[in-house]
């Protein structure tokens, strides 16, 4: 148990490797992970270490295995994941695992890029295809349109190309292509700007879209057809078509020799089809062998790479055969790691053992908590907020109740509650089936691995929902209410009769001091609040009333608590400064102020009912006042909260007052003045003999230095936390009315009154 709330006990050791030994003893203590190896060459560049050349290795290899995963996600193939976990493979079985990742990369890249190319050949007989197509539409429109003169289908014809005098001359020429569909606009009103409209244009839509062998996208592109006269023409239509990446095709003339290489066309179409759905087969096999290992690559990659960045952390010694290296470790494992040492060196084959000593040093050890899959979501919460100093008492295992049981008090909703046990409860039944799922995604790792955190929130709401009587918002009648409208009616009514004529009534007050009307039948509800809190009007004064009261009194409990464990963390150290200049003015000011208020809270609960409401005290004046020294004379008849409370009132605030600079000043002074005593002395040694220089004990004196402005901060923490109490409710109780204010009936509620709050 003590290492539940408190950090394990940490040794420094100092470990003496052979060189050949060295991998295999550093993959053995990386699987046991229960060791922190220092950096024994800081000043020294990371490319002038030791293993630079293995580390470079490693990251060329992890290079490959992105691109296979890039290449394996884009075909939409699934990583085989089985959850394994190899072991560091040795260096020699690194080299064989190079050679395997050079031959995937290089035989994927050739099958990518003879791919490409097949593409690249299909895509262009696909467009010549649909250009052959296209353009005899055109020719055959051209001729067969009734409505064209003579002189424009010779134009159109070979034979009307021919004919004439000049027929060198005004012989008309042609230029197809296809262009991507956005472009057509453009590129028409440049053709007619730049030829100055002595082009014709003709195009048509490709039905289907293509597939760019560049990036796999599908793409929409037109095909067209340019007439135009003279080689200026030509030059000018041919800069336009290349500045608008038009790709150009022949096309000839005679419509015989269009159809000739139509089917030219087609046969090689049919031909490259074949061969390109062999050679994208043979990429999807050597793709689903690489996705069946390539986690596996991965971490055996990640862990040759983690293992040579520990091993050039180590010092060489001058021979090189042997290797240096310090490392914190706990006491307790001791034991296993002299044993993970004796496997690395069995696994290398050396006949030295490596050797391990502990070393004694004035350094801060780290801090180091043992965890499981329940308390490990916890602590990394509390890790969020700050880590503990070594040996200090850890919260980890209190924020395990205090946590979720806090979140329960602020947002308790049986309703709520009760969904959110069920998806936890689902989550941790099926965890190891759903762990593989969590790395797929960070949102839903988030949920995963909270789910011990989510199931006692959906717990411990569901017991405050209960208390607060909230489900979905709404009161549930369990039990029966303490509260009746029967007596200010005809008792000879039915309840019906009776429910007919209160929905007729604008308003009804249930006054628990009427005898006559009866309506408080002195029996409380047995369990939570009474549901016919839901319906009055005043719900709102009665639950907040309730609900920031509580708040005050489990805050000031919880943060007493918190004091409280920091009075063991002073007595683990033997400080007794601590526990003298801030434990006890600590106390003093937290049950001085806050605890009287818990006391007033619950006196106040105790001693006052719905029969004399009207001369309970408010808490909030009456403290204000307490500290003004100003103390109200008794009125209406109503005596005062007790017998005595001026005088007590008077006493806690003047024990108040010194308590701030009590831990603002008495500390810091004492710690000031034992420090120029020992400069002080330092400096009449330093007079008499030359002094080594030794290392500065981070426990103590970085442990003084933040201990100056800890008080301040302290004491500040304690007023806005109690601010922050007060306020959430705020937020709850607004969201709470929002819920159901699309659903409630248009009426008036009747209003309950009552002050036992």
């Amino acid at each position: 148990m003590g290492d539940l709330f408190r950090s394990q006990e940490m040794t420094l050791c100092q470990l003496f490797l052979q060189a050949e030994a060295a991998y295999a003893c550093v993959s053995e203590l990386g699987e046991l992970g229960l060791v922190q190896f220092r950096d024994l060459k800081p000043d020294t560049n990371a490319f002038q270490r030791k293993f630079v050349n293995e580390i470079r290795r490693c990251d060329e290899m992890e290079r490959k295995l992105r691109y296979l995963e890039k290449e394996i996600r884009k075909d939409g193939i699934p990583i085989l994941d089985t959850g394994d976990n190899p072991e560091a493979p040795n260096p020699r079985e690194m080299v064989d695992l190079e050679a395997t990742l050079e031959k995937l990369e290089n035989e994927l890249r050739e099958v990518n890029a003879y791919a490409e190319s097949l593409k690249k050949n299909f895509l262009e007989l696909t467009e010549l295809k649909h250009i052959l197509r296209k353009t005899q539409t055109f020719f055959e429109e051209a001729l067969h349109d009734q409505h064209m003169t003579e002189e424009a289908v010779g134009l159109m014809t070979e034979e009307g190309m021919m004919a004439g005098g000049q027929a060198a001359g005004l012989r008309l020429q042609s230029v197809a292509g296809v262009i991507l569909r956005e472009r057509l606009p453009a590129f028409e009103r440049m053709l007619w700007r730049v030829c100055r409209g002595n082009v014709f244009l003709k195009q048509a839509e490709i039905d289907t879209a293509l597939e760019d062998p560049a990036t796999g996208d599908k793409v929409l592109k037109s095909v067209f057809i340019i007439f135009f006269q003279g080689e200026q023409l030509k030059t000018r239509v041919k800069k336009i078509c290349e500045g608008f990446r038009a790709t150009l095709y022949p096309c000839p003339d005679s419509q015989a020799e269009r159809r000739e290489m139509a089917i030219s066309v087609m046969t090689r179409i049919e031909d490259l089809n074949t061969v390109l759905n062999t050679t994208v087969d043979h990429r999807m096999r050597v793709l689903m062998a690489a996705a069946k290992n390539l986690r596996l690559w991965f971490i055996k990659v990640g862990k040759i790479k983690a293992i040579y960045h520990t091993l050039n952390m180590f010092n060489v010694e001058a021979t090189n055969k042997c290797l240096i290296a310090e490392a914190w470790c706990a006491v307790d494992d001791l034991d296993k790691i002299h044993l993970a040492l004796r496997r690395g060196t069995e696994r290398a084959g050396s006949s030295i053992p490596p050797i391990l000593n502990r070393m004694s040093t004035r350094e801060m050890p780290p801090t180091y908590f043992r965890v499981n899959k329940l308390t490990s979501g916890f602590q990394s919460i509390i890790d969020a907020y700050g880590v503990a100093s070594y040996r200090e008492a850890n919260p980890s295992p209190f924020a395990i109740v205090t946590f979720p049981f806090l979140f329960a008090v602020m947002y308790g909703d049986f309703g709520h509650g009760t969904l959110m046990f069920l998806a936890a409860l689902w989550m941790v039944l099926r965890e190891k089936q759903l762990a593989p799922t969590a790395k797929l995604s960070e949102i839903w790792a988030t949920f995963f691995n909270g789910r011990y955190i989510i199931l006692m929130m959906g717990a411990f709401s569901i017991y405050t929902g209960l208390i607060y009587n909230d489900c979905f918002s709404r009161s549930v009648n369990i039990f029966g209410s303490g509260w009746s409208v029967r007596g200010q009616f005809n008792q000879s009514l039915t309840p019906d009769q009776i429910r007919t004529q209160v929905r007729g009534i604008e308003s009804l007050q249930l006054n628990p001091n009427d005898a006559q009307a009866k309506a408080w039948r002195a029996n409380p509800y047995p369990f939570g609040l009474d549901p016919v809190w839901q319906v009055s009007g005043n719900k709102i004064t009665f639950t907040n009333s309730i609900k920031m009261k509580t708040s005050v009194v489990l805050g000031v409990i919880h943060m007493l608590f918190g004091v409280f464990v920091s009075l063991t963390n002073h007595l683990h150290r033997r400080d007794m400064l601590s526990v003298v200049g801030e434990f006890v003015p600590q106390v003093l000011f937290l049950l001085g102020m806050f605890g009287y208020l818990v006391i007033l809270i619950l006196y106040k609960w105790a001693v006052y009912s719905g029969r004399n409401s009207n001369c309970a005290p408010n808490l909030l004046i009456g403290l204000i006042n307490m500290f003004l020294f100003r103390y109200d004379k008794a009125t209406n008849g109503c005596p005062p909260i007790y017998t005595g409370y001026q005088g007590l009132q008077t006493f806690l605030v003047l024990l108040i007052i010194p308590c701030a600079p009590w831990m603002l000043l008495v500390k810091p002074l004492i710690l000031r003045r034992r420090q120029q005593m020992l400069a002080r002395g330092g400096a009449m040694m330093g007079q008499q003999q030359p002094q080594p220089q030794m290392q500065p004990d981070a426990g103590v004196d970085g442990g003084d230095q933040t201990e100056l402005g800890m008080g301040s901060s302290r004491m500040a923490a304690t007023i806005s936390m109690t601010a922050i109490r007060l306020s959430i409710w705020e937020p709850d109780m607004g969201i709470t009315e929002r819920r159901w204010t699309s659903v409630r009936c248009s009426c008036t509620r009747p209003s309950t009154r009552s002050s036992t709050a």
